[in-house]
């Protein structure tokens, strides 16, 4: 809802509709009754138009009904689960708009039938509670769904940076200097930029980059490596470029105050992508390196650094190309950590595109596959080195398969912490004809499960933890086979 307004014209539009309905008058049954138009009530149920003192009057007489019924915002019980919602900060800040909701048309859906919708809703907060996911997981999510729902590529971006390049004569390649930006944010967009000691302030000292905004003041810290600040500067020029705004003032994430805050942060970061890596290049590159017979990472690590020092950079832009360039609609990105002196592996970051694909965080604490390319690499990782492979990992429990290709590093930026980046691609007829190196014997097939609790692998050498999961879903069947088994008897 964008304003107090807005809620009062959504609550009396509702529970006009309850009386109505109390009755069971249609629309042109009150229509009658009041003498006002059928499509005037119907925008006032919709929480469009909200009607004058006399046209209340009229409305509260002819269903029966006291003027205090239709003006208050308290609604009854059965509505007021569905009042906690249009003064959520779900209802208030995420941009229905995005996936093609139309706000008026929600409402309307769960007005028709509100006991069973708010039962439905109460489900799902009891569920996030006993999941424990928080505000910032559920905004994330919703961000993650708005990126897949239109494959990750967003082509008014890509022009807007097309533009950027040419009004600012600019040769986009791994040799883009950090001081070419930081000359266009203090010229053109009168930032004052600094490098900053962050350390000596305690519990800044990850803080990679501060950004003032009543002073157009951009901290950095001294700690960053060349592609961090050049990155970092690309976002600033993004943020600014798009006009956005409502946007977060540190990096790395730290707090955020809405959701537009973390919509616009990750159309800025598209942005800084797409500036770092063009478009063009990119695609031929990668068709040529698909072209191999062969599969060998040394290739792939030289492709990665014909564009970028920094593998995360690249492998996130190859999610914007592929499926909307390439034609590889099925596939998905993971960004794996590794804390130092923890053997526990965490999903920092996920997309899927087309639809869910089969390696996913789990919100459980159970124990990611040992057998996945980027978690193996996590554990051989040696100081200060980076590694590249892949595998073809079948999914026993799914029939199904994926290129994955993986690199690991050291986060330079943190306290021994150790990072996985990994593409995997669904393995089909379409790109099976794309990627000539699929059937290299350098490539190997390895039989993977999700988390160990749920893989149904026997005599795993990697495993973690016992499959409770499969565990309990075997007895159930078998309960269920007994059952029948007797009933048939019987």
């Amino acid at each position: 809802m964008n304003s107090e307004s807005d809620y009062i014209k959504t609550v009396f539009g509702l529970k006009l509709k309850q009386q109505r309905q109390k009755k069971n008058w249609s629309l042109q049954d009150l229509a009658v009754k009041t003498g006002l138009s059928k499509s005037y009530l119907n925008e006032i149920e919709n929480g469009k138009k909200y009607p004058k003192h006399d046209k209340i009057i009229q409305l509260s007489e002819a269903l029966n009904c006291t003027f205090d019924d239709l003006v208050s915002t308290k609604l009854d019980k059965s509505l007021a689960p569905f009042n906690e919602i249009l003064q959520s900060d779900f209802f208030k800040e995420v941009p229905l708009e995005l996936f093609g909701i139309n706000k008026n048309n929600l409402i309307s859906i769960i007005s028709d039938a509100p006991k069973k919708v708010t039962a439905f809703i109460n489900a799902l907060i009891e569920i996030s509670q006993n999941y424990n996911l928080g505000k910032e997981r559920f905004y994330f999510a919703v961000l993650r769904s708005f990126q897949e729902l239109y494959d990750n590529y967003f082509p008014e971006i890509e022009d807007k940076v097309s533009q950027f390049t040419e009004e600012n004569h600019l040769q986009i390649d791994k040799n883009l200097k950090s001081d070419i930006l930081e000359r266009i944010l203090t010229e053109n967009f009168n930032y004052t930029i600094q490098s900053e000691d962050f350390e000596s302030y305690g519990t800044l000292n990850n803080l990679r980059s501060l950004f003032i905004p009543e002073k157009k003041l951009l901290l950095l810290n001294k700690k960053l490596e060349k592609d961090q600040k050049t990155f970092i500067l690309a976002k600033e020029i993004g943020f600014n470029v798009l006009e956005l705004k409502v946007r977060p003032t540190t990096y790395s994430w730290l707090d955020f105050g809405s959701f537009e805050e973390i919509l616009n942060n990750f159309y800025a970061s598209y942005f800084a992508g797409a500036l770092l890596i063009s478009k063009e290049p990119a695609i031929e590159k990668t068709s040529e390196f698909f072209q191999q017979n062969t599969w060998n990472p040394e290739n792939f690590a030289s492709l990665i650094n014909s564009f970028t020092d920094s593998p995360e950079t690249f492998y996130y832009r190859l999610t914007n190309i592929l499926s909307a360039e390439m034609g590889i609609k099925d596939l998905f990105y993971l960004c794996l950590v590794k804390k130092k002196g923890s053997e526990k592996i965490q999903i920092l970051k996920e997309l899927h595109l087309n639809h869910q694909q089969a390696p996913h965080a789990n919100a459980m604490n159970e124990h990611y596959c040992r057998r996945w390319i980027a978690v193996k690499n996590l554990h051989h990782l040696k100081e200060n080195e980076t590694l590249t492979d892949a595998q073809i990992s079948h999914y026993k429990d799914q029939g199904i398969s994926y290129l994955v290709i993986s690199t690991s590093q050291k986060n330079p930026f943190s306290d021994g912490s150790n990072r996985s980046y990994c593409l995997g691609i669904l393995l089909n007829s379409q790109t099976i004809k794309k990627i000539s190196f699929i059937k290299s014997p350098s490539l190997e097939t390895i039989n993977v499960g999700v988390t160990c609790e749920s893989c149904s692998i026997p005599d795993c050498e990697v495993r973690q933890a016992p499959p409770v999961r499969l565990e309990k879903e075997h007895f159930n069947l078998s309960m269920k086979n007994a059952i029948e088994k007797i009933k048939k008897d019987f």
